[in-house]
């Protein structure tokens, strides 16, 4: 069975745990608590497995997979039911330009490790830190919700099902309510969203629903 280094709020993980109920692929999740405090991610046992120091990772019969998206395009060549990524070459672009303007654009610069140098080098307060994170979320979502109103209207961002759009976008959303982001100016972006977290897989994916999950 394959194993996933996971953690409850991990929004990369979240993406994983996501593909993983899509694909209905059976996997035990193993949390590693990457809260600042916790740090298990540094520990000597983790880091000799997964020299990155992050979550997610996935073992599998072959060894360690790491990085969100090389995990996901992975399942999809191992699971090729249901696609991540269309096979028509132009729309298969577009679902990864998708993808990558959440996973290269947007979540680096809000990645805990990111906010913590700017708290702890630069002495960035949490208000201005919060903000820091509002606006890469914005600037990401202003380029994909006007993408999204040169398409015609669908369920889900590119179609009937969910694909690797959806499993980006879903745990980004997540992130920016979190953080109090004003959604009103992405409306195609807000009702995918909604769609997408009403399937079981997404459910079963939630941070909330996790067995390491903190309890508000």
């Amino acid at each position: 069975m394959l194993k996933l280094y996971d953690y409850w709020r991990s929004s990369a993980a979240y993406r994983v745990r996501i593909g993983l109920n899509l694909k209905g692929v059976d996997y035990e999740s193993i949390p590693v608590n990457i809260a600042p405090g916790k740090d298990e991610q540094f520990a000597p046992a983790y880091r000799a497995k997964n020299p990155q120091m992050r979550v997610p990772a996935l073992e599998t019969e072959q060894g360690l997979l790491t990085q969100s998206l090389a995990i996901l395009v992975w399942l999809d060549q191992t699971y090729p039911e249901p696609r991540f990524t269309p096979a028509d070459p132009w729309l298969g672009a577009q679902v990864r330009s998708f993808a990558l303007t959440i996973a290269c654009d947007i979540h680096p610069l809000n990645n805990l490790s990111v906010l913590n140098r700017l708290k702890l080098e630069f002495s960035v307060g949490e208000d201005h830190v919060s903000e820091w994170y509002r606006h890469w979320i914005r600037v990401g979502f202003s380029a994909l919700e006007h993408q999204a109103a040169e398409r015609p209207a669908t369920p889900y961002v590119f179609g009937d099902q969910p694909g690797l759009a959806d499993i980006m976008l879903v745990p980004q959303m997540a992130n920016a309510r979190r953080f109090d982001v004003d959604l009103s100016a992405f409306p195609r972006l807000v009702a995918w969203d909604e769609n997408a977290r009403a399937h079981p897989a997404f459910i079963k994916a939630a941070p909330e629903n996790q067995k390491d999950a903190v309890k508000a």
